[in-house]
């Protein structure tokens, strides 16, 4: 097993969700980490957003990352051999009003990666672009669509649905 100070994120998730999973922990890798999966480290998040999808104890969360060499500092969880850190917002796991469809799978060496599917990443992404007008979001949700298979009639449909089909269309233009 590679030691954690040489992990890639992606890697990193993967043996924290293992770890978490083996104490009946479900979490999903989402956010600017799953940005960085799809893109092939193209953009770089320095933490990792694993969603809290069954609402499982702060306090057994902390047990688990205290025996993987992680402290709670805030909301976050440190580990001097590695720059990224890790949080654990609550669920549910949605894109704006609607549950994430689809979470897909990976077999790393370091363990079985949980990650939102590259077009719920879109739609997480363009979240921040819709409702703060987060351009880096913008710019992000490109980045996935242009590197990956996404389903853009379904982002478009769910864009709809979120009252913003004026945003949508220009995210569609920064992709042509």
């Amino acid at each position: 097993m590679k030691q954690i100070k040489n992990m890639r994120p992606v890697e990193l998730a993967a043996y924290v969700q293992d770890s978490l999973r083996e104490e009946g922990i479900k979490v999903v890798l989402s956010g600017g980490s799953a940005v960085s999966f799809y893109s092939s480290d193209k953009y770089v998040s320095k933490d990792l957003d694993l969603i809290n999808t069954h609402f499982a104890k702060r306090s057994k969360i902390k047990s688990v990352m205290e025996k993987l060499g992680f402290q709670e500092q805030g909301r976050y969880f440190v580990n001097p051999e590695t720059q990224f850190f890790v949080e654990f917002p609550d669920g549910p796991l949605s894109v704006g009003e609607e549950p994430v469809k689809q979470v897909s799978e990976f077999e790393l060496a370091t363990g079985t990666l949980r990650v939102v599917s590259p077009t719920d990443c879109v739609k997480d992404r363009l979240c921040a672009f819709y409702f703060w007008n987060d351009q880096q979001g913008l710019a992000q949700a490109v980045l996935v669509a242009k590197n990956q298979n996404v389903n853009l009639k379904e982002v478009k449909r769910w864009s709809k649905t979120e009252g913003k089909e004026q945003e949508y269309e220009i995210f569609k233009r920064k992709l042509d």
